[in-house]
């Protein structure tokens, strides 16, 4: 069965077949950080296992046929506060009390604000110079979080720094122009936005819960729409930004449901990021119209999920393109993972041939519509 709809290759991110980022650790890894936290292991120790394991994944991408690459954020715990905890003015806080994450249970870590936020010597500018590096002449991908998701966690009954929301608004603006300009620095060229908190604004059940707090979900979906405009302008013309929206990725778990209507004409319409990466695996994510608020990014359709091993029928995945093409023209398509392997260190409930497999299933599927 051929293809119904046909598009042209791109040399340039996003690429017609993309990546999230986080790939499941190895098994040496994981070790490693046992025996890390357990202190046997000195720091200098630890990093010398990830450089090694981080090397073997670049090349196990590379042989693969990926357009970019990254380096499965081996190094983080969280694909979020591990960057957050580096900026300065944070510090790392536990809401849990020792124990009550047993049983698979989810780590409850976060972090507050103590004083005046900034970006100085952050440890993931090295991390991204030692990718960039294993890289080559492949493009290496950077991911971090974004800044309406900092805004979004920090732990707010604790913060006595900032005295108004616009004032953090502006400290967080600054803080991000500077990561994207020291990221640029450092050689990056593409640069990924994670955000859960759009698939948080798309839940009905979240949505009512900020309601009964006094927070008016759509006034919170214009004010981070405005924040990661004004955190990413001014970005340097040869720099590709992308924004993925994500729904929760804990160990195959999720934590929010709901299509994008509700935030699809503020988020689509006016969010100046190149692409967006968006969930659409399965029903969880809802149907492809609300993307007719798309102006003219490129949106990447994560189709094939990552919270478990099945393999998805390719002839579904070009029939759902081929859906997706009837509102936006089908070169503003690409095709992707849903989410990353493994957004925590623990990892998605998949094995790492499967995890493979899905990214053959991509790379052919993609090469058989973008010709």
């Amino acid at each position: 069965m051929s293809s119904p709809v046909i598009g042209t290759k791109r040399r340039t991110p996003p690429f017609r077949y993309d990546i999230v980022g986080s790939f499941l650790r190895s098994e040496a890894l994981k070790e490693a950080r046992t025996r890390f936290e357990a202190g046997e292991l000195s720091p200098a120790e630890l990093t010398a296992i990830e450089d090694a394991e981080i090397a073997e994944l670049v090349r196990q991408e590379k042989a693969l046929g990926l357009q970019a690459v990254t380096d499965g954020e081996f190094r983080r715990s969280w694909w979020h506060l591990d960057f957050f905890w580096g900026i300065e003015g944070t510090e790392k806080i536990t809401l849990n009390a020792p124990g009550s994450a047993k049983d698979g249970a989810q780590r409850a870590e976060s972090f507050r604000i103590v004083s005046k936020i900034g970006f100085g010597g952050h440890p993931m500018l090295e991390h991204f110079r030692k990718l960039q590096e294993l890289a080559g002449d492949t493009p290496a991908k950077m991911t971090v979080p974004s800044p309406a998701l900092f805004h979004f966690v920090q732990d707010h009954n604790g913060n006595d720094v900032y005295p108004d929301q616009e004032s953090l608004f502006r400290d967080i603006t600054a803080v991000y122009r500077q990561a994207i300009q020291a990221f640029y620095d450092a050689g990056c060229r593409y640069l990924q936005l994670d955000d859960t908190t759009w698939g948080t604004l798309c839940s009905g059940r979240h949505r009512a819960y900020l309601r009964s707090r006094g927070t008016d979900p759509d006034q919170l979906a214009s004010d981070y729409v405005r924040l990661i405009n004004e955190s990413i302008a001014g970005r340097p013309d040869d720099m590709t930004i992308a924004l993925h929206v994500c729904r929760g990725n804990y160990r195959s778990t999720w934590f929010a449901a709901g299509g994008y209507e509700p935030v699809a004409e503020t988020l689509f319409a006016r969010a100046e990021v190149d692409a967006f990466f968006l969930e659409y695996d399965n029903e969880r994510s809802g149907d492809f119209a609300p993307l007719r608020y798309v102006q003219d990014q490129f949106v990447v359709l994560g189709l094939v999920t990552t919270k478990h091993g099945g393999l998805e029928s390719k002839e579904l995945l070009k029939a759902r393109i081929a859906e997706a093409a009837e509102i936006v023209p089908i070169d503003q398509l690409c095709l992707s993972p849903q989410c990353g392997f493994a957004s925590t260190e623990e990892g998605n409930m998949l094995t790492e041939e499967e995890q493979w497999d899905k990214l053959r299933l991509i790379i052919e599927t993609a090469n058989e519509i973008w010709m």
